[in-house]
């Protein structure tokens, strides 16, 4: 007889964690430690070309891991989607330790309901370490709220990359941006397209070693944040599509 933890995985839908990295190796080993596989069904670390062990060290963790040879955040995310296809549910989080894995069966939960079909984890309705968040980012977080929900009458208070959406409702979005901008497109496609909406609070840590991508310096900081505005612009400014038939936006606490 099988275990009644590998019953309940093969009753539910399945489950990938993508896990985007580029030199990551201090901290990839312990993110990976702390995934919850009882709550998964498959790890997927997509490297966007680590100079350092952040591959190897993956794999000795007994992630999949997929390498993406061109450079971009967004694309290292939606190459490991691809390498999902036979799940039901995709997780998104950030490998530098600064996201708790801990917190997945709470993203899934609204979704395994079947209540929800995209679900964002708020660092502003959580708890943050201090030093986790700097003001710009808190900043930014509630400034593309108001301008979303004043396009499509759906409420933000975050745009972190603790995320879990369920396959089909990711593919129907038609994501574009390979960049900094991903999370922000993602969760104005979702409003647009009328997704079940929901943010629930989750914890947020400082990264665990190495230094930040975007915030870690001025330049890139800007190179982020103008990533980020463009993709909003673009995105505000296509024309609409009709809404499909997966129910009406909105979001909870």
């Amino acid at each position: 007889m099988g275990s009644p933890e590998a019953a309940a995985s093969a009753s539910r839908p399945r489950v990938a964690v993508v896990i985007p990295t580029l030199d990551e190796e201090v901290a990839i080993r312990d993110v990976l430690a702390s995934v919850p596989r009882e709550a998964v069904d498959e790890i997927i670390v997509a490297d966007s070309g680590s100079r350092d062990r952040t591959v190897e060290r993956a794999r000795a963790a007994g992630a999949r891991v997929v390498v993406e040879s061109r450079r971009g955040y967004g694309r290292a995310c939606a190459t490991g989607a691809a390498a999902a296809r036979d799940c039901d549910i995709i997780v998104f989080l950030d490998g530098d330790g600064s996201d708790d894995p801990r917190f997945i069966p709470t993203l899934l939960a609204p979704i395994l309901a079947g209540a929800c079909d995209f679900v964002v984890g708020s660092r502003l309705r959580g708890t943050r370490e201090r030093g986790s968040m700097s003001a710009h980012q808190i900043l930014a977080g509630h400034l593309a709220g108001w301008a979303i929900r004043l396009l499509y009458g759906v409420r933000y208070t975050d745009m972190c990359a603790f995320r879990a959406i369920r396959r089909d409702a990711l593919d129907r979005l038609g994501m574009r941006e390979m960049t900094y901008g991903w999370n922000l497109e993602m969760q104005m496609r979702a409003a647009r397209a009328g997704l079940r909406i929901r943010e629930v609070g989750v914890a947020h840590r400082r990264r665990a070693g190495g230094a930040s991508k975007v915030s870690g310096s001025l330049i890139g900081t800007l190179k982020a944040s103008l990533r980020i505005a463009l993709t909003f612009c673009r995105v505000a400014f296509e024309p609409r599509l009709p809404r499909g038939r997966l129910g009406r936006g909105a979001t909870t606490r």
